[in-house]
C-alpha cells in the first residue's frame, strides 16, 4: 500500500514538472509575446521575462521588435526620359505593434520586401536620370512614403529607405563622361580667359610704369634670367642690351656715309707688249728667227690672243728637224692649195720655242 502511494506521488510530481516545463516561457528584452488561447487573441501582450501559458490551450508567438535591415533586390526600369537603369536599395523598418504584425499579415518581412520592390519600380518610372543621380534625398522620401502607407496597418514602421546604387549602360556612361568632360573644358576655358584678362590689365599697368623708366625693362630681363637659371638644367644665352646695340648702330652710320662719299680709284691694267710675227711668204716657208734671238714664250703672247677675235686655227704640223747648231733645217714647202671662195684665210702656224741645251 505504501509503495503504491509513493509511486502515485512520484508520478504526480513528474506530471507537474512536465506541465510546468511545457507552460513556462521566457520572453527576451527585444521581443514581445502574443498569446493565442484556443485560436483567439488575448488582449494582453506578454512583456520580456518569465511567463506561463497553458499547454495545449494557449500558444505563444514571439515577435522581434528590433530594427530590421533588409536589402531590396536590384530592379530594372526605364526612367521618364527613356533611359534603362538598374537600381537597388536598402530599407530599415521595425515592428511597433506585435499583435497586428501577427494577426494582420501572414509574414510581415516578405510583405515589406515585396512592397519595397514595387515602390522602387514605380519611383524609377516617375523620375528622370538626373534625379536618380543627383536628387536622391527627394526620391528616398517619396519611396519611404509609398512603403509606409500600407505598412502602418501591419504594425510595421518604416524608419528609412536609401537608394544604394544606380547602374547605367556602358554607352550612357561614355556619353555622360563626354558631357562632363565638355563641361569641365568649358569652365577651364572661361577661367583661362578671365585669367588672361586680369593678366593683360596688370601687364598694361606694368608696361606703363616701365615706359617711364627704361632701366626697369633691363631689371625685368635680369629677373627672368635669374628665374631661368634657378633650374640649372639648360644653357643660358645672355643677350646684349638694346641700348648698346643702338649705340653701335649710330656709331657705324657716319663711317658708312664717309666711305660712300670717297670716289673709287681704279688702277690701270698693265698690258704686256705683244710681239707680232710677220706673216710667212707666199711660198709657205716659215720665217727663221735671227741668230742669238730667242722667240717670245707662249705666255707673253696670251694677252694678245685674248684681244684678237676667235678664228679657226689649223692644226700645227710636225716639228721641223734641227741641225747640229740648234737651228731648224729648211724643209721643202708643199705646193699651195687654192682656197675655196668665201673662205676665211687660215692663220699661219707659229714656230715653237727652241729647247735649251
Amino acid at each position: 500500500m505504501v509503495q503504491e502511494l509513493v509511486i502515485a506521488i512520484v508520478a504526480a510530481v513528474s506530471a507537474g514538472a512536465l506541465y510546468t516545463a511545457a507552460a513556462a516561457k521566457v520572453v527576451k528584452q527585444y521581443e514581445r509575446g502574443v498569446v493565442l488561447r484556443l485560436g483567439r487573441l488575448r488582449n494582453d501582450v506578454r512583456g520580456p521575462g518569465f511567463t506561463m501559458v497553458l499547454p495545449g490551450i494557449e500558444r505563444l508567438r514571439k515577435v522581434n521588435m528590433q530594427i530590421v535591415t533588409m536589402p531590396v533586390p536590384a530592379q530594372d526600369g526605364i526612367t521618364r526620359d527613356n533611359v534603362t537603369v538598374r537600381v537597388d536599395a536598402v530599407i530599415y523598418f521595425k515592428v511597433v505593434d506585435a499583435a497586428s504584425a501577427v494577426i494582420q499579415v501572414e509574414d510581415y518581412r516578405f510583405a515589406v520586401s515585396q512592397m519595397a520592390q514595387t515602390s522602387l519600380r514605380s519611383i524609377i518610372g516617375k523620375s528622370d536620370l538626373d534625379d536618380l543621380l543627383s536628387n536622391r534625398e527627394k526620391l528616398n522620401q517619396g519611396l519611404e512614403l509609398m512603403i509606409d502607407s500600407p505598412a502602418v496597418g501591419w504594425g510595421v514602421q518604416i524608419d528609412r529607405v536609401e537608394i544604394k546604387d544606380v547602374s547605367l549602360p556602358e554607352t550612357m556612361k561614355r556619353s555622360m563622361a563626354r558631357q562632363a568632360e565638355a563641361d569641365r573644358e568649358r569652365r577651364a576655358r572661361v577661367i583661362n580667359a578671365d585669367a588672361e584678362l586680369q593678366a593683360s590689365k596688370k601687364l598694361a599697368e606694368a608696361a606703363k610704369e616701365m615706359s617711364s623708366q627704361p632701366a626697369a625693362l633691363q631689371l625685368r630681363l635680369l629677373q627672368t634670367v635669374v628665374a631661368v637659371a634657378a633650374e640649372k638644367n639648360s644653357t643660358l644665352v645672355l643677350p646684349f642690351p638694346v641700348e648698346l646695340l643702338r649705340f653701335l648702330e649710330r656709331a657705324q652710320q657716319p663711317a658708312q656715309q664717309q666711305s660712300m662719299q670717297q670716289p673709287v680709284q681704279q688702277q690701270p691694267v698693265q698690258q704686256q707688249p705683244v710681239q707680232q710675227q710677220v706673216a710667212p711668204s707666199q711660198t709657205g716657208q716659215p720665217q727663221r728667227p735671227a741668230q742669238g734671238q730667242r722667240p717670245a714664250p707662249a705666255q707673253a703672247q696670251r694677252p694678245a690672243q685674248a684681244q684678237r677675235p676667235a678664228q679657226a686655227q689649223p692644226r700645227p704640223g710636225p716639228r721641223p728637224p734641227q741641225t747640229s747648231s740648234g737651228a731648224p733645217a729648211p724643209t721643202p714647202s708643199p705646193p699651195p692649195v687654192p682656197a675655196p671662195p668665201n673662205a676665211v684665210p687660215a692663220r699661219p702656224s707659229r714656230p715653237k720655242p727652241l729647247a735649251r741645251h
